[in-house]
């Protein structure tokens, strides 16, 4: 390779690391959970989207390793040629029924889900319109589709209608309003209540991603559109957070628009099929999560996502308003995010800072996440210190 090219690199990581921006991998020798070891010392972990505690659950794994032990480390091939296993059906089975759909459709990842979405079923005569903040893979998913596009502020349900009315008004075939169903660097619940009326107004579909919903929000965990009591048209999410905390994705939606999608989604096409210990992983996670055991946990996320909140504003910490367990400690500077990361590591908690581009540029920010697994002297402890690294570093 020419050596402007690594001189190009080096220069480019270097301005990175000079405005604080640098994101550090810090490696985990143990399981998810809210205690884990880093560096050889074990620490409070509370940046992890283990909502409910079976990212490391004994029952989870041991579930994982049974579907190993039966279909093997992978298919080595997509579905459509001999990539589809009994368990792949019984997962999109279950997580169908799960979410109250009539099918579903596995991918890889949640990002390629997203992916896969809009392309295969809205064209040049369609519109998107997509809130400001959605996700990265919302958006890279919109910009693969020839769908014409359209952007509303976020939960700004005035500017919604106004895009709305523009896109009926230009002759849209199908409308489809996008949106995440919990924003997941802002821990805001989207307003679908206001968004179902918008559409039955304007007869659009509405697209959810609950990444950062099922599990965990709504009656019995199904999501964000439950926890408002609305119907939503495609609910795309995710088996790597509340559901096991593995990886891979999935649409639910209509039988024939999972059909479809099977014929033409790209991602789902041309991806090696969900590996069988994540399935298994997985189905177990959803059989916990649709319980008595699930309702159990989630009244605890609720009562640890209270707990922190409460004590961090009597702290004097600034954090954005809300009601999900995401709770974002608001610092402004990237640097200084990133400052108070490391030391709240050396005090025992680890967390993360999150700046640009993850984040708008002045609103760096610690993003704390509470699972079920917290104790509440896990939170009193995070709280102590935050309150430390927070006088030390001129917080509060």
């Amino acid at each position: 390779m020419p050596a402007q090219f690594h001189t190009r690199v080096r220069a480019e990581l270097d301005s990175i690391d000079q405005q604080g921006l640098t994101k550090p991998e810090r490696v985990i020798a143990s399981r998810q959970g809210p205690v884990i070891t880093v560096a050889g010392r074990e620490v409070l972990n509370f940046c992890a989207n283990n909502y409910l505690g079976l990212g490391g659950d004994e029952r989870v794994a041991r579930a994982g390793i049974a579907a190993t032990e039966r279909w093997g480390s992978g298919t080595a091939s997509v579905r459509f040629i001999c990539g589809t296993l009994e368990i792949h059906k019984e997962l999109e089975a279950a997580i169908a029924g799960y979410l109250g759909f009539e099918d579903a459709i596995l991918f890889a990842a949640a990002f390629d889900a997203n992916g896969g979405l809009f392309e295969p079923l809205f064209g040049e005569e369609d519109a998107i319109v997509s809130d400001s903040l959605n996700h990265a893979s919302i958006i890279d998913g919109v910009r693969l589709c020839k769908a014409k596009r359209y952007r509303f502020a976020n939960s700004d349900m005035d500017e919604l209608e106004a895009k709305l009315k523009e896109a009926r008004g230009a002759g849209a075939r199908d409308i489809i309003i996008a949106t995440d169903g919990a924003f997941s660097m802002d821990g805001y619940i989207a307003r679908l209540q206001d968004i179902r009326v918008l559409a039955d107004r304007y007869d659009a579909l509405i697209m959810v991603d609950d990444c950062h919903a099922t599990g965990f929000l709504g009656e019995k965990g199904r999501g964000s559109y439950a926890h408002h009591g609305v119907k939503v048209d495609f609910v795309t999410g995710t088996f790597g957070k509340a559901l096991g905390g593995a990886m891979g994705g999935f649409i639910c939606a209509t039988t024939e628009v999972v059909q479809l999608l099977k014929q033409r989604a790209r991602p789902y096409l041309f991806s090696n099929a969900l590996a069988p210990a994540v399935c298994g992983s997985s189905l177990e996670a959803i059989r916990i999560a649709q319980g008595e055991e699930g309702d159990a946990l989630r009244k605890q996320l609720t009562a640890n996502a209270a707990r922190f909140r409460g004590a961090m504003t009597e702290a004097g910490f600034d954090l954005l308003p809300g009601e999900h367990p995401i709770i974002p400690v608001m610092l402004g500077d990237a640097k200084l995010a990133q400052d108070f990361a490391a030391r709240m590591l050396e005090l025992g908690v680890y967390v993360i800072g999150f700046s640009f581009p993850v984040v708008p540029r002045g609103a760096a920010r610690i993003r704390t996440q509470m699972s079920a697994a917290h104790t509440f002297e896990h939170i009193d402890q995070a709280v102590e210190a935050f309150t430390t690294a927070g006088r030390e570093l001129g917080v509060i």
